[in-house]
């Protein structure tokens, strides 16, 4: 029995009346607006589902829910890892406002390598910040968060009713197996249980406890986040199983797969209680894939890189009687996007006297019309350190040094601060990211530049411009070059 029906099991009824009351402000719950299962994965990259092209990957469910509702290719997260990625997908900002940059405030890399002293920012999400927990909460909604929280001790006092197994942590306490210790709902675990499938009957809990009332449940998965750990008898398959041209990882499907299969069993949750028709179901990822276990292509790069397979990310709501089945949209969105999309989709009243980066989907989820022209931005003033070697990297010794990225309709610019090196591309005939245009248009170029430096001015960007006091060159050079002849033996 998971933690959720345990405790709200073991409460009479009416004190179990009392508590789901004592949490929300609204006397009674709205049938105006649907429930929300919002399904959140970790490093779960573009294209690691069959719907989104996978030719090894096994996403049966998903698929079905993908073709039931709308499904966007030009969907971003605001970060190219976790926590940033996180800070702006539940406050709805940019990272220059909430100055959550990395995983961490200290340095990623060798001290001695990189021109310039990262930005450390901060590494808890402001207490001062209105979530859209929050917002959605005063409007009447039971909220809940199942997993992976990242921002601080305790989610809790972020807008949520609930919580079980969020922490400050990034990855699962000891893996995907037991024992978890000191983490809040998981201290009760069988010696095989898989954590995934935990999280799941976690989140099924949550929805049967709540049935007779509006809830808003952030499902927010450790999959796929490393360790790379699977349940036995689903690596076997995958071993036994024909590698496909995209992807061949063994451990890497079967976490995919208990993914799937855990969303196959919330779904036929929802139909068997009734709430099938009045639920939304909104589906996406932090950031790009683990480059070492899964590919993006033709993305360029995976997690901690700003190229496309860093932060374009898989994304589709399913929304009876609002989605139409089937539908697409090319428009590109960002995951600040989502608070506004969250306000309206429940009713719920934007923050006074708080900014927002993002725009509602409402009209392309509706068909009702398009968004108006928008440039999308990141900003990344610190360093992240590179796997062992792997393509797809603007150098071999970080996934990113110090940049800015603006992209505006086909266009994208990135900007290194170290150099001053500017990288043009045309996303339509170029989603790979191979063919840097700065010279061959500077025109378009410098129109970019301009944009991305006015941003940064508007929302006051922390810019790293202090020399790195421990830059050793020589050793820079050294570790480039070790790094280089690795390469050349792949």
């Amino acid at each position: 029995m998971n933690l959720t029906s345990r405790l709200l099991g073991a409460l009479p009824a009416f004190l179990f009346a009392v508590v789901l009351v004592s949490t929300s402000t609204a006397e009674t719950p709205s049938t105006e607006h649907p429930n929300v299962l919002f399904i959140y994965l970790d490093d779960y990259g573009w294209r690691d589902a069959t719907f989104m092209g996978s030719d090894f990957y096994e996403t049966p469910n998903l698929d079905a829910l993908a073709e039931r509702g709308m499904v966007f290719s030009n969907a971003y997260s605001c970060a190219a890892n976790c926590a940033p990625a996180r800070a702006s997908l539940l406050s709805g900002q940019y990272s220059p406002r909430h100055e959550i940059y990395n995983v961490g405030t200290e340095r990623r890399g060798n001290p001695k390598h990189g021109t310039l002293q990262h930005i450390p920012g901060t590494e808890t999400l402001s207490s001062d910040i209105q979530t859209w927990a929050h917002q959605v909460r005063d409007a009447g909604y039971r909220t809940g968060i199942i997993g992976k929280w990242h921002l601080s001790d305790d989610p809790l006092p972020y807008g949520f009713d609930i919580n079980v197994a969020g922490t400050h942590s990034g990855s699962p306490p000891k893996g995907y197996f037991p024992p978890h210790p000191k983490v809040p709902g998981l201290q009760d675990t069988s010696d095989d249980e898989y954590l995934t499938d935990r999280l799941t009957d976690e989140a099924i809990g949550f929805i049967e406890a709540n049935q007779e009332w509006s809830w808003f449940l952030y499902l927010s998965h450790f999959a796929v986040h490393t360790p790379l750990q699977a349940k036995p008898d689903l690596v076997a398959k995958y071993k036994a199983k024909q590698p496909g041209t995209l992807h061949d990882h063994a451990v890497m499907a079967a976490m995919i797969e208990s993914v799937d299969e855990g969303v196959g069993r919330m779904v036929e949750t929802l139909r068997e209680l009734g709430l099938e028709e009045n639920t939304a179901i909104v589906f996406t990822s932090d950031n790009g894939g683990f480059g070492p276990a899964t590919s993006m292509k033709p993305l360029r790069g995976y997690k901690g890189t700003y190229y496309e397979g860093g932060i374009r990310e898989p994304f589709f709501v399913t929304w009876p009687g609002v989605v139409d089945a089937g539908t697409k949209s090319d428009v590109p969105v960002i995951a600040a996007d989502l608070y506004p999309t969250f306000i309206e989709m429940t009713g719920a009243k934007l923050p006074a006297d708080q900014p927002l980066d993002g725009v509602s989907l409402m009209p392309l989820l509706k068909q009702e019309g398009s968004l108006a022209d928008r440039e999308l931005y990141w900003h990344f003033p610190a360093y992240l350190q590179s796997y062992s070697v792997t393509d797809g990297q603007r150098d071999l010794l970080y996934r990113s040094r110090p940049c800015g990225i603006i992209r505006d309709g086909r266009w994208k610019l990135h900007e290194y601060f170290e150099d001053g090196g500017l990288e043009l591309y045309d996303l339509v005939t170029d989603p790979g990211e191979s063919n840097n245009l700065a010279d061959a248009n500077p025109i378009k170029t410098q129109a970019l530049h301009s944009k991305l430096v006015a941003w940064r001015e508007r929302i006051g960007a922390s810019m790293p411009t202090e020399p790195n006091p421990n830059h050793d060159p020589a050793s820079e050079a050294k570790a480039m070059q070790k790094a280089e002849r690795k390469a050349a033996k792949r």
